[in-house]
């Protein structure tokens, strides 16, 4: 079997490692010279804790489950069985807490809540004021600037995969006798397969608007950045309370009750922010972020977030945050009913689109693609 794959993010090439591993000859297409979209704007988090019960958290936990095998296979991947903790700073705040981890799910996530004490043992770094930490012993990281090139060279040395980059599909054609589906690029070449997966990202107009018409995908802006190395290790990933607020596993009486107790910092309201951090293998920190979903979004970054970060972070570490070195906006397409962990459609015969993970591509990516070759019968 031949199988097409447009797109070369972290979406795009897990559906192209399922097909490359299940025997299949693989072709991916991508418009960039590299994939330059959200697969490589974001934490590099596999996120379970925050995630919804249910097929949400279902998925997270396969996807990783498959991260750690891939990790396993290839090194530099640089798959970490970090956790993560979330500092508590008073009553209202620890009573989310402790409702996540009285859910009948809290086991399965690797919950549990320690005392401050506890969380430093933990993670030493953090040296700042707290009363309790959510523990979340599931969580883990990649590194995401280079998780798609070495997984690239693994799927090059399988003998069955072809990228080609610079190349933007213009035209999907239907399939002829044969029942071949296929590609035309920018180039005028056309490529066949008995399967076509466009695994487009945030590119949501011209050809996926032409064959898809308007899907319930929206588009979303982030702010995140990166900081000079901390100088010592940061066990686990970070979160704040506010993550509470964005993350559909801790929707609670207790999180109601900290809604009207204790109002969200105005920059942080404003922007739709919570604090996430993560270490990079250079000793950086990956800190962040916004989220912008009326358009037209922006086209510059705010100092106003970074230096709510900044507070936040410092707050827990109990000392000045490295320098920030790097600072961007990202994009990625989110199903506009959130509770769907993707969009995946049918388009023409043997031609799937799938898109819409929002920020749990990162996460999710390998159970998705699974997922999508186990319907389409790969």
């Amino acid at each position: 079997m031949r199988v097409i794959v447009v797109g070369a993010g972290v979406v795009g090439t897990m559906h192209a490692w399922q097909a490359v591993e299940r025997g299949h000859e693989v072709v991916q297409i991508e418009r960039e010279a590299e994939a330059r979209g959200a697969s490589l704007r974001n934490f590099g988090q596999i996120w379970v804790s925050g995630r919804a019960g249910g097929e949400e958290l279902e998925t997270a936990l396969r996807a990783r489950e498959l991260w750690e095998g891939i990790g396993a296979r290839i090194p530099e991947l640089g798959f970490r069985a970090i956790g993560s903790l979330t500092p508590v700073r008073n009553d209202l705040e620890l009573a989310v807490a402790e409702a996540a981890v009285a859910r009948a799910d809290a086991a399965a996530r690797g919950y549990k809540l320690v005392t401050a004490d506890e969380a430093r043992a933990i993670n030493p770094a953090l040296r700042g004021e707290f009363v309790a930490a959510l523990h979340c012993e599931r969580d883990a990281a990649v590194e995401p600037r280079t998780a798609q090139l070495v997984l690239r060279k693994a799927l090059l040395a399988s003998g069955r995969y072809t990228f080609l980059p610079g190349r933007e599909v213009r035209e999907v054609i239907e399939s002829g006798k044969d029942g071949r589906s296929g590609v035309r690029d920018d180039h005028g070449e056309v490529h066949t397969a008995d399967a076509v997966v466009l695994c487009t990202g945030a590119w949501l107009g011209g050809l996926v608007r032409e064959i898809a018409g308007d899907i319930p995908v929206r588009r979303v802006r982030l702010q995140m950045a990166q900081t000079d190395p901390l100088g010592e290790p940061l066990t686990t990933s970070v979160a704040d309370a506010d993550s509470f607020r964005y993350y559909p596993a801790y929707a609670s009486e207790a999180l109601d009750a900290l809604d009207a107790g204790q109002a969200q910092e105005p920059v942080a309201a404003a922007h739709r922010m919570q604090l996430l951090m993560v270490q990079r293998r250079d000793g950086g920190l990956t800190i962040g972020d916004t989220h912008e979903y009326e358009h037209p979004f922006a086209f510059d970054t705010l100092e106003d977030p970074y230096e709510h970060l900044t507070r936040v972070i410092e707050g827990f570490l109990g000392r000045p945050l490295p320098t920030i070195r790097r600072r961007w906006a990202g994009v990625y397409a989110q199903c506009t009913d959130t509770s769907r962990v993707v969009h995946r459609q049918q388009v023409r015969d043997g031609v799937w689109l799938v898109t819409g993970p929002g920020g749990r591509g990162m996460t999710c990516s390998p159970a998705i693609a699974e997922t999508t070759a186990d319907e389409l019968g790969w």
